[in-house]
């Protein structure tokens, strides 16, 4: 456990695959060390439970047998095995089963972040448009028609009214000049919820949809 704790510390990381002879067989977190250090010796003085401590091994505490991840799997469902398990990561492993890695929520938020374009500053927009074909497509063209560059594109039908659906885009590369134009026009066409200048770090609230 002492090896386990030192092991965290020195990488500063949360969780650590428990191998044997090369084959995976558990994992063990941060929360595992700190509730086995914790837990079932509250009455003892703190040598004899550093003591306790040193004699705890990792197979002890670790979790058999873990959730793992395949390695072909897309970042949309490596996220629903960790929502779905309520795990903050897991194994990852190849078609042969062997271990190659590990992905944590962390690794997701960067990588969704990355997707969603956050690198870029930009501008966000949130609609709620009709569920017909072709209502992103000319929110689009309109943003393009004024020099925007599309980074990301995002729907949610949760908690929106049937029929309708939520719609994100980022963009940036837009004309500042011609930015007030385009407000106008997304104003005059479509339902805007918000608008976030990312680059200028000023938003306007339109309407509260699951903002």
């Amino acid at each position: 456990m002492i090896d386990a704790i030192t092991l965290l510390k020195q990488h500063n990381i949360h969780r650590l695959p428990v191998m044997e002879k090369g084959r995976l067989v558990g994992i063990v977190s941060d929360k595992d060390l700190i509730r086995t250090s914790v837990s079932g010796v509250p009455s003892l003085e703190m040598l004899d439970m550093l003591y306790h401590i040193t004699k705890i091994r990792v197979e002890e505490i670790m979790t058999k047998n873990p959730i793992t991840i395949p390695g072909d799997y897309t970042v949309d469902e490596a996220s629903d095995i960790l929502l779905k398990n309520n795990i903050s990561g897991a194994p990852v492993t190849d078609n042969k089963g062997e271990m190659v890695g590990i992905m944590t929520r962390t690794d997701l938020l960067r990588v969704q972040a990355e997707l969603v374009g956050l690198g870029q500053k930009g501008i966000s927009f949130a609609f709620q448009l009709r569920d017909h074909p072709g209502f992103v497509r000319s929110v689009a063209d309109i943003i393009r028609k004024y020099g925007g560059r599309i980074a990301s594109v995002h729907n949610s039908y949760k908690d929106v009214p049937e029929g309708f659906r939520e719609v994100y885009i980022r963009m940036y590369g837009i004309d500042r000049q011609r930015f007030q134009e385009l407000r106008e026009e997304l104003e005059h066409n479509v339902d805007i919820l918000y608008m976030v200048d990312h680059s200028e770090n000023k938003r306007i609230i339109y309407r509260t949809g699951k903002v």
